[in-house]
C-alpha cells in the first residue's frame, strides 16, 4: 500500500464567532492510501488545539508514523489489522480517525458501496442538520438566521456565553418566528450559577437544547438537576466515563475526537445504551470529515439534526454534493464516501 500526506489551510468567508474565540481559518491534513486496483482511498485530520488540545505539528507527526506502518504491513494485513498497526505506532485519535476513514473509503470502494450501505443495510438517504449562528452583534445574527430558514433549515445552533445574548436570541426569534427550533451552545462558557441565571433569562424563547452549558460531567450534573432546558455534552465528551455517565439529555460525537467511523460507531452505542441520545457535528471539518461523518449518522439513523452543513462557510465552498437542502444533507451515492477533497 502506499500512502501520501498533505496539509490545507481553509480560510472561512465570515469569522465564526464563540464566546471564546474568532475563528478565521482550519488547517487540515489529508491523508491518500492507494490500494490495490489503483483504488485510493482519503481521510482527514482536523485537530483545533483551542478546543481539543492537539496541535497540527503533533497531528502531522502522529500520521507520519501512523501511515508509514500501514505501509510496511503485510499486503495480506486486514484494514483491523491495519488501523491496529497503525494505533501502535501512535495513538493520537486525531490522526488515527484520518487513517480509519481512509481504510473505511477503500474498503466500500472495492464493495462498489456508498459507505453508509456497507456500515448498516438501512441507513437514511438525508441527514438532518442544523445551521450555525454566530455569537455576533444582534442585528447581524438575526440577518443570519433569516438566511439559513429561507435556505431551509428548521433548526439553528445558536453561539451563546457572551453579555448579548439575551439580545441576540431575542432578535433572532422575532426574525424567524415561533416554528424554527433555537439550539445554544455555550462552549462551556459559564459556571453552574450562571448557566441557571443565563437559561433562565433565554427561557422566552424557546430553547430546545443547550450544548455545552458548563465544563465537566459534574457540572453538569449539577445544572440538569436545577433546569428544564436538555442538556447534550460536547466538549465533555473527552472526560473518562462521559458517554455512559448519563448526565446529559444528548451527547454531541465528532469524527476526529473519536478517533475515526469505526470508534464513533462505538460511541454512538456506549452513548444509546445508557438512554442518552447522540447527534454528530463537525468542528469545521473539510470536505473528507463532512463526508465521512455523514455517512456515519446516516449508518446510526440520527434524528437530531447534526452539525455538519458548514463547508459554505469557507472560501470557494458551496457544499457541492455535501450541501444542505430543505434541512438536510443527502448521502453520496458514490462508491466509498463518494467525494474527494475538491469535490464537495
Amino acid at each position: 500500500m502506499k500512502a501520501d500526506l498533505e496539509r490545507v489551510t481553509l480560510t472561512l468567508s465570515e469569522p465564526l464567532v464563540s464566546a471564546s474565540e474568532t475563528t478565521t481559518e482550519r488547517e487540515l491534513i489529508l491523508v491518500c492510501l492507494e490500494g490495490e486496483h489503483g483504488l485510493i482511498g482519503w481521510g482527514e485530520a482536523a485537530p483545533l488545539e483551542r478546543f481539543d488540545g492537539v496541535s497540527v505539528d503533533r497531528c502531522v507527526a502522529a500520521l507520519e508514523r501512523q501511515v508509514k506502518a500501514v505501509v510496511a504491513a503485510p499486503k495480506s494485513a486486514s484494514a483491523t489489522e491495519l488501523l491496529e498497526a497503525a494505533r501502535n505506532a501512535d495513538p493520537l485519535a486525531q490522526a488515527l480517525a484520518a487513517i480509519d476513514t481512509a481504510l473505511w473509503d477503500l474498503a466500500a470502494q472495492r464493495e462498489g458501496s456508498p459507505l453508509a450501505a456497507l456500515l448498516t443495510a438501512n441507513p437514511l438517504a438525508r441527514v438532518p442538520v442544523n445551521a450555525v449562528i454566530g455569537a455576533d452583534a444582534a442585528e447581524a445574527a438575526a440577518e443570519q438566521a433569516q438566511s439559513a430558514v429561507a435556505a431551509g433549515f428548521t433548526t439553528l445552533k445558536v453561539k451563546v456565553g457572551t453579555a448579548n445574548d439575551v439580545e441576540r436570541l431575542e432578535a433572532i426569534r422575532i426574525a424567524i418566528g415561533p416554528s424554527v427550533t433555537i439550539r445554544i451552545d455555550a462552549n462551556g462558557a459559564w459556571s453552574v450559577n450562571q448557566a441557571v441565571a443565563a437559561l433562565e433569562a433565554l427561557e422566552p424563547f424557546a430553547i430546545a437544547l443547550v450544548e455545552e452549558p458548563v465544563s465537566g460531567l459534574e457540572q453538569t450534573e449539577l445544572l440538569r438537576a436545577r433546569t428544564k432546558t436538555p442538556i447534550a455534552i460536547d466538549e465533555s465528551v473527552a472526560q473518562s466515563g462521559a458517554l455512559v455517565s448519563g448526565v446529559a439529555d444528548a451527547v454531541c460525537l465528532k469524527l476526529g475526537r473519536a478517533g475515526g467511523v469505526s470508534a464513533l460507531l462505538a460511541q454512538a452505542a456506549l452513548a444509546r445504551s445508557s438512554g442518552t441520545d447522540v447527534y454528530i457535528a463537525s468542528m469545521l471539518d473539510g470536505p473528507i470529515g463532512v463526508a465521512a461523518a455523514l455517512h456515519a449518522a446516516a449508518a446510526l439513523r440520527v434524528e437530531l439534526p447534526c452539525g455538519l452543513a458548514t463547508l459554505d462557510r469557507f472560501e470557494g465552498f458551496d457544499g457541492g454534493l455535501l450541501a444542505a437542502s430543505d434541512g438536510a444533507i443527502a448521502v453520496p451515492l458514490g462508491s466509498g464516501l463518494g467525494v474527494g477533497p475538491a469535490e464537495a
